[in-house]
């Protein structure tokens, strides 16, 4: 199905190359496209985290150290996110703004440019950043109701929750506060569409959340991408138009960083799906959601009778599912490489997009981010 658009590739003046040629890892792309925008991302939103009223949250979550509430983990990834996944939004937003160059209808404040980027799209980048980590902290919201005995003392998962609402709600206010200051009707608009759409998309993530949803939902891959872009590529994509509404660029380069950001983050997803199915070292089986896109295509492919009877098969004592026995039940089948595919096809279409951008080093950093996130067995 994606085998033609593949092959195809991407051409024109100073064209970039297909995604079979490979490229470098994941935290080399990440540490030179930083030297390009001019300061590691890592301090992207420092000045909100050190904020004294977040300095006091902190304090807060210091008594959960112990326990297992998920927050401890996510405030572990503010000081050190082995993947460099937790800053990528606001990298891609910088690298994109500076690729595209100032406008000729933004002239008059090209004065405000530091290093080819406008000093509102630097604070774009950190409320994209924000108001990504606060949908962060709020995911780690533990459902009391689901807790086990293992999982500790139900007070300490009370005031977890009490900690990743209150902080969660704190970065998004902060977000806010710095959108409404960048006196931009449209980009205010467009931003607060993406808080919408990751509203909704997480609200789909968790009415699928039990076992039981997983079970007797029956989600095909075209709604799989439309509930993927709403929570998780909306917020990229439309940073990065913003981005370009902020210098004035035409509502063409509008729509291809529209387009970027999209398809970049959905093959970024099908990356991070793909995982537990491509992972050559682990001798570990890694546990995946059923509703994850080799899952879903390993639905499309088989049936869904078929599939919900190779689940049941998977099941143990208490409906405890053996996830290694349905991995190599989903690696037998189509799944993967349809959704290997997949992450290539969209990877190319956010090379295509790159095509109308002239050639400079942030282009071609942001092309190898689309390599990086496409680099599979």
């Amino acid at each position: 199905m994606w085998g033609a658009l593949l092959r195809r590739g991407v051409r024109g003046t100073g064209a970039l190359r297909c995604l079979s040629s490979g490229g470098p890892p994941w935290s080399q792309v990440v540490s030179e496209a930083e030297k390009i925008v001019g300061y590691p991302t890592s301090f992207m939103s420092l000045r909100c985290l050190l904020s004294d009223e977040l300095s006091n949250i902190a304090m807060q979550v210091r008594k959960l150290v112990g326990t297992k509430h998920p927050l401890l983990d996510t405030a572990r990834g503010f000081v050190y996110d082995s993947r460099n996944n937790l800053q990528m939004r606001g990298l891609v937003v910088l690298l994109i703004s500076k690729a595209a160059g100032p406008s000729t209808a933004g002239l008059s404040f090209q004065h405000d440019m530091v290093s080819g980027i406008y000093s509102s799209q630097r604070s774009l980048a950190e409320i994209t950043e924000l108001i990504h980590t606060a949908f962060l902290v709020h995911r780690g919201i533990v459902n009391i109701g689901e807790l086990k005995s293992c999982d500790g003392p139900l007070k300490d998962m009370q005031f977890g929750n009490k900690m990743a609402v209150l902080s969660g709600d704190f970065l998004l206010a902060n977000a806010c506060a710095s959108l409404a200051q960048l006196q931009n009707t449209k980009v205010v608009e467009l931003i607060s569409s993406a808080i919408g759409d990751l509203v909704q998309g997480i609200y789909y993530e968790n009415s699928k959340s039990s076992e039981e949803n997983c079970l007797t939902d029956d989600i095909g891959i075209s709604r799989w991408k439309e509930q993927v872009f709403l929570s998780h590529s909306a917020l990229l994509a439309k940073s990065c138009q913003a981005a370009m509404e902020l210098a004035k660029h035409s509502v063409e380069i509008q729509d291809m960083a529209f387009q970027y950001g999209k398809h970049m983050s959905m093959s970024h997803k099908l990356h991070s799906d793909l995982q537990p199915f491509v992972k050559e070292s682990s001798t570990d089986t890694m546990a995946f959601s059923l509703n994850s896109a080799p899952a879903i295509l390993h639905q499309e492919f088989l049936g869904r009778e078929a599939w919900l009877k190779q689940i049941r098969e998977a099941q143990g004592k208490g409906n405890i599912v053996d996830y290694k026995k349905l991995q190599e039940a989903i690696k037998a089948g189509k799944g993967v490489t349809s959704a290997i595919d997949l992450c290539r096809c969209h990877g190319n279409r956010a090379l295509a997009a790159l095509e109308r951008f002239p050639p400079s080093e942030a282009r071609d950093a942001l092309a190898n981010i689309v390599y990086a996130v496409t680099r599979l067995p």
